[in-house]
């Protein structure tokens, strides 16, 4: 067992140290879950829009103006295909614009902060348009997909995606690291059987028991299976390729950058450029991202999604290969070393010519 690399200091600098190193993880941490939602703001939102006419161009000017690089403004033809944009995932909600009236169509399940967004810019631009071309009433607002009634803003979701991600990391170190199945085949089919297991007791709480989760049950039992599995295959691989520093490394990735970067209480469109796009990368937001459009859109916009997951299922996996295959490499060798030094060298009797006379 290593052995403790502060136990050679004397209490009064092991002290130090650690008066050192705990605040600065603690701050990190700190940083690295707040620090996101300090900027949060839109970036690049794509938003539709349905009108033609001289109060939709005032409209989009006005957007255009007020928060250059905001919103990625998209043109429908008519409400039945924005309405089907939005159910797709292309769109995360529309503003529709005439002389008459200024309707928001919004999808609180893609993210309650995107449709309180909307919202709000509509109010905002319809009390500084001109009365001549929009009428001055408040918008309308419609939530399209909105999110379950057991979870109206969207907190249980939220709130739901922490333990998921923490799930892993224990699914992960429970069996390859105290358990520790052998060979890598066999740790592998272990993890995706533990992680479809905890998919279904998850499965069973998030939607039976709290109501969060109200779309089709294999789709969002599914996406919570291989979240569990591409998080504990990842943490797993790195652990049988580095150890206890490979696990610890994993278990960081995953619940300090992973998670805080994830989005999933607002959207990846609403942090900085480089964050989301390392969120989305990662298997807590794709896993959060997929979730959300199985339980809420019929699993429209996760192919992205699920290519990520596969693909860290894939290198978790193949870093268990490579880590089995070294341990096993590396125990045979020693194995015959500790072989070689226990046998006993062979006797040869003493013949009258190889005595040496003095």
């Amino acid at each position: 067992m290593p052995k403790n690399p502060l136990v050679k200091h004397p209490p009064w600098r092991q002290l130090l140290i650690l008066s050192v190193m705990v605040p600065l993880v603690v701050s990190l941490a700190v940083l690295a879950f707040t620090w996101p939602a300090s900027r949060t703001e839109a970036r690049n939102l794509p938003v539709g829009i349905v009108g033609t006419g001289l109060a939709t161009q005032q409209t989009v000017q006005k957007l255009t103006s007020a928060a250059p690089g905001a919103f990625e403004l998209h043109l429908y033809s008519d409400d039945a295909e924005v309405r089907s944009a939005i159910a797709h995932r292309e769109v995360y909600g529309a503003f529709e614009i005439s002389s008459r009236r200024f309707t928001v169509l919004t999808a609180s399940a893609a993210g309650p902060a995107v449709a309180q967004l909307l919202s709000s810019t509509a109010q905002r631009v319809t009390g500084q348009a001109d009365p001549a071309h929009l009428a001055a009433a408040n918008p309308v607002v419609h939530d399209v997909v909105a999110t379950s009634g057991d979870d109206p803003r969207g907190a249980i979701f939220t709130a739901a995606v922490t333990p998921l991600v923490l799930g892993g990391v224990i699914v992960a170190v429970m069996v390859a690291v105290l358990v520790g199945f052998r060979p890598a085949w066999r740790e592998i089919v272990a993890l995706a059987l533990v992680s479809g297991i905890t998919g279904v007791g998850v499965h069973l709480v998030a939607q039976d028991y709290v109501g969060a989760l109200p779309g089709d049950r294999i789709q969002t039992w599914a996406s919570l299976s291989l979240m569990l599995f591409a998080i504990s295959t990842t943490v797993a691989g790195l652990s049988a390729l580095l150890g206890t520093a490979g696990t610890a490394v994993g278990a960081i990735a995953m619940v300090f950058v992973g998670n805080p970067f994830s989005a999933v209480s607002s959207a990846p469109e609403l942090l900085p450029d480089a964050i989301a796009e390392i969120g989305q990368l990662m298997p807590p937001g794709a896993g959060a991202n997929l979730l959300r459009s199985a339980a809420y859109f019929d699993g429209h916009g996760g192919a992205q999604h699920l290519v990520v997951l596969a693909a860290w299922c894939v290198l978790g996996s193949a870093a268990m290969l490579e880590g089995h295959r070294r341990s096993a490499r590396t125990a045979n060798a020693r194995h015959s070393t500790d072989v070689l030094a226990d046998s006993p060298l062979p006797e040869t009797p003493l013949r009258a010519r190889d005595a040496v006379t003095w």
